[in-house]
């Protein structure tokens, strides 16, 4: 199932998909703050440290002070430590999972 987006929320995907693909990561993650302000990051995984890319967006906005997101996104099927970290900061916020075209929002 494809479940339409706002331009803003297209944008979270196309912000995602650049990151994966500069660095040919499989997975990405972006993030929109209450101000407007988007995150973005390709999964990592180094010897010490793996974390998804939904998870890196999250801390980058946490980080820069955000206090509540409007909307995630991550490429991929499942990302629960991702999705864990958005609703740390949102209980609300959109959750799309983007798998090639398919877009599915996931359930609060």
């Amino acid at each position: 199932m494809t479940a339409p987006l706002d331009a803003e929320d297209q944008k979270l995907v196309t912000l995602a998909r650049a990151a994966a693909s500069r660095i040919g990561a499989s997975s990405a993650g972006a993030v929109r703050d209450d101000d407007g302000r988007s995150y973005v990051a390709a999964s990592i995984s180094l010897p010490s440290l793996q974390l998804t890319g939904l998870q890196l967006a999250v801390a980058q906005a946490a980080a820069a002070g955000a206090e509540t997101l409007e909307a995630a996104i991550f490429l991929g099927t499942t990302d629960a430590p991702g999705t864990a970290a958005v609703r740390d900061l949102s209980r609300s916020a959109p959750i799309y999972a983007v798998d090639g075209t398919a877009i599915r929002k996931l359930d609060a």
